[in-house]
């Protein structure tokens, strides 16, 4: 069957329909319950209006809508492969000589579509919402109504200025203020690859700005030569405004078209990016996730005599398995990000054993 077919096209329009009907759901439950959380935290403080709880009650939303994605989209597949059961729809169709795979392909072709534009459109605007949250909870938390990045613990960063020299800044004290970010007691260490230390200058204070990074009452340091002291001095860097904030927040508030990137920078500047890279890769691999979470759906709801009873032992069957995935995939996510295992593999193994696994039992039971 093919997906632009009549029924292809009736089939992906009832799972599209459950699909979205069971995500409302799920996030106005989870809204319900993360302003109730949102009441307790703030019972004692008089600062805090109900607007803000409601901003961060939303804009906190797509991090805990990527968990669960794909169990929404397990359950909506579930309901509507036992819709075509119950209405005897599947019966009629594989009667008419429709094999299981042709009837299951609009679904999956739907299901993956629906992947693409997910990381594609909807990834960019969760994490741009994702790290406004970050913001609302930093004001929550310093009980500064206009902070926007502020860390006392101070920041380290490293970056690659030339093939042969690296650039490792520090900074006790940070704050932004517009499209600024302000600077305390900043050092600045060049050294070659060998990490032998070129110069070393520091700073009372700094502006960093577009890439150029001004620093105030410099002293420079460098072997066999005297100290060299400076009002100030314009210090040339790659780093910027959004590059800080990567320091600060997770990479769940970073775009998916914005990771390829930032990852690169790290890797050059001689960081981790483990995080990173298994973001990255989980994003690119979900549509193929949810299509394998639409097979496992398949076996439990899609059967031709759901009349004889069982549905709720099929269903809760279901929602067990489904749980089970997501403990096991946790854990090999766990093995690619720390580099026991390439991310891009532990990326796409639960979705490619899922899919083996589905299969095998798809073709025992309908054609076995």
């Amino acid at each position: 069957m093919k997906p632009t077919s009549i029924l292809g096209r009736y089939l992906s329009k009832q799972l599209l329909l459950n699909f979205f009907g069971v995500l409302f759901m799920i996030v106005g439950i989870i809204l319900l319950f993360e302003m109730i959380e949102l009441l307790r935290r703030t019972s004692s403080r008089t600062d805090v209006g109900g607007w803000f709880m409601l901003q961060m009650a939303f804009t906190k939303m797509p991090r805990v809508l990527d968990i669960v994605f794909p169990f929404v989209m397990m359950i909506a597949s579930m309901m509507t492969f036992w819709k075509f059961s119950k209405t005897n729809e599947y019966v009629v169709i594989r009667s008419s000589g429709v094999s299981i795979w042709g009837f299951l392909a609009p679904a999956l072709f739907a299901v993956f579509i629906l992947g693409v534009l997910n990381i594609s459109f909807l990834n960019p605007i969760s994490a741009r919402l994702y790290e406004t949250y970050e913001t609302l909870d930093l004001r929550f938390k310093t009980k500064n109504p206009n902070a926007v990045l502020f860390s006392s613990k101070g920041l380290w960063t490293r970056e690659a200025l030339s093939e042969d020299v690296i650039s490792v800044l520090q900074a006790k004290n940070i704050r932004q203020e517009d499209d600024a970010l302000y600077l305390r007691d900043v050092s600045v260490l060049e050294m070659d690859r060998s990490s032998q230390i070129l110069r070393r200058m520091e700073a009372f204070g700094g502006i960093l700005k577009d890439k150029t990074m001004e620093l105030r009452d410099v002293r420079i340091f460098k072997s066999g030569e005297q100290t060299e002291a400076l009002n100030s001095i314009s210090y040339e860097t790659s780093l910027n405004l959004d590059r800080i904030k990567e320091n600060f927040i997770e990479p769940d508030a970073i775009s998916f078209w914005a990771l390829p990137e930032t990852i690169r920078f790290y890797e050059m500047s001689g960081f981790a990016a483990g995080h990173h890279k298994m973001r990255f890769y989980t994003l690119l691999i979900s549509p193929i996730l949810l299509c394998s979470m639409v097979l496992i759906a398949a076996i439990f709801a899609l059967k031709p005599n759901v009349r004889k009873g069982g549905v709720l032992v099929l269903i809760v069957g279901g929602i067990i398995t489904g749980f089970i995935v997501y403990f096991l995939s946790q854990i090999i996510y766990a093995f690619g990000t720390n580099a026991y295992m390439p991310p891009s593999f532990a990326a796409i193994a639960p979705s490619i054993i899922i899919i083996l696994i589905t299969v095998s039992v798809l073709l025992h039971l309908e054609d076995g």
